[in-house]
């Protein structure tokens, strides 16, 4: 395509993956706008995983040694039971080998604010809630509730698990007959999760700081209806995490009506500082001057606009695209965070989506619908194994004889049996076709997708085309 020709790309929502979409689309000089609804990108929540799935496509971004820098590698997760007896550490050294790349915990915060600085600062609009999406052969048109309207020929819907733009898709496919039953259910969650992350504690003071790895502490509750974490940054932070899990499975909506029925709210910092006083007895493996903390020491060294709490709904959707009209992580697909996949799910999507559109071959419907085709084949299941491998991870965490089952083999794997959960988990390690290719790390063999060797073959030839125009 030449440059007239590109698309236009309207996405909304500025979550991780929109943001991923936004640089990688900025690389390729597609253009595009991020419409995102609140009046900030204030990113809540804890911290993060990322390692060798996303650092070749980060080394390609120009961003990998900034990641490395505001990161801090981590090698074992230290899991515990409630009263704080050790089970055997989760050994990740092997993924180093395998794959060339060490695994880092970075506070989301930082991970939003890195992905941020490559997108131009015009290009993000705020106090943009979108109401309304129509569509033409050649255009796709939203209106936000200011009343201005943009037209593009793609929308993204990255826009969460509640997502306006899958909303308003579906409500129109509904009416024409083409929704799948699934898709137009309730998104299901059975925990509720509160997070968050201190502000800097001096390591002379707490000096499970000085360590030069994150460290990943995590309580199984066995008696008591909750997990929680502590992860160690490399800004002298604790992010944490406290996950209740419920006695049964429900929905937003159900949830809503229950607590409106009972003129109470389960949402919102009333419903925060209710499980923050619940839970704050509850004792965490880091030790200063000889006394365990508790969540609540860390806690009272949070802001309380800093802690939210959160549901952990779970569901991959069916439709994922229709006309101009495209779904793009939690929008489409929403795993439980134990895995730590679903970050890396969101961006795995949006280069996916990138790799295609670099290579589309015009801005017709009918192309643009094929690539679209291609994403949801290429990606949808990638998304179930995630959503599988997400829940399998969960089943520790359970207090049913299911539970005991699942804590009694990932507490005695044996190292064979580990290396090739770790070399499936951490197989799909995708690159932008679109840029020069970042050599292949470690021992095994990582994964290729149709997008990306479509871009890649789009991009070859354009070397070619260039080398032959300078002779």
């Amino acid at each position: 395509m030449t440059n007239e020709g590109k698309p236009t790309v309207l996405i909304v929502g500025a979550g991780l993956g929109g943001l991923m979409l936004g640089a990688l689309l900025e690389k390729i000089d597609i253009p595009y706008v991020i419409f995102e609804r609140t009046s900030s990108i204030k990113s809540l929540g804890s911290a993060i995983s990322i390692g060798s799935p996303l650092l070749a496509l980060f080394q390609q971004l120009g961003i990998y040694d900034e990641l490395v820098k505001l990161g801090l590698r981590y090698t074992a997760i230290a899991a515990h039971k409630e009263n704080l007896e050790p089970y055997p550490l989760q050994d990740f050294t092997p993924l180093e080998e395998m794959t060339g790349y060490a695994q880092y915990i970075i506070a989301r915060p930082i991970l939003y604010d890195l992905l941020q600085r490559q997108i131009p600062e015009h290009k993000i609009l705020l106090k943009k809630r979108i109401l309304t999406i129509s569509e033409e052969d050649d255009k796709v048109t939203v209106q936000a509730a200011d009343n201005t309207v943009y037209e593009g020929d793609l929308l993204v819907g990255a826009d969460g698990a509640y997502s306006a733009v899958r909303q308003r898709l579906y409500e129109k496919l509904k009416v024409k007959g083409l929704l799948p039953k699934v898709d137009d259910e309730e998104l299901p969650f059975n925990c509720t999760c509160l997070v968050g992350q201190t502000t800097y504690m001096d390591p002379e003071e707490f000096p499970v700081l000085k360590n030069p790895c994150s460290q990943v502490l995590t309580v199984r509750g066995i008696e008591l209806p909750y997990t929680w974490l502590v992860f160690t940054t490399a800004q002298n932070t604790c992010c944490w995490m406290i996950i209740h899990h419920l006695t049964k499975t429900t929905s937003k909506a159900a949830m809503e009506q229950r607590f409106r029925n009972n003129d109470n709210s389960e949402w919102g910092p009333h419903a925060a500082k209710q499980m923050c006083d619940e839970t704050r007895h509850l004792q965490t493996p880091v030790k200063v001057g000889g006394k365990y903390m508790t969540l609540g020491d860390f806690y009272d060294r949070t802001p309380q606009e800093l802690i939210s709490k959160v549901m952990l709904e779970e569901k991959v959707f069916e439709t994922w695209y229709h006309g101009r009209t495209v779904l793009l992580g939690d929008a489409c697909h929403k795993v439980n965070p134990t895995g730590g996949q679903g970050a890396v799910a969101a961006m795995h999507d949006a280069l996916a989506l990138a790799n295609l559109l670099y290579a589309l071959p015009s801005r017709t419907a009918s192309d643009i619908e094929q690539i679209l085709s291609e994403y949801q084949e290429e990606r949808r299941p990638k998304a179930l194994a995630t959503y599988k491998n997400s829940r399998m991870l969960s089943h520790v965490l359970r207090k049913d004889t299911v539970g005991m089952i699942a804590r009694l083999v990932s507490t005695n794997m044996p190292t064979w049996l580990w290396r090739i959960f770790l070399a499936k988990a951490f197989g799909n390690r995708p690159q932008a076709g679109f840029m020069e290719k970042v050599e292949t790390r470690g021992t095994a063999p990582a994964n290729v997708s149709n997008s990306m060797d479509k871009a890649r073959a789009v991009f070859e030839e354009k070397k070619r085309a260039a080398a032959a125009l300078a002779v």
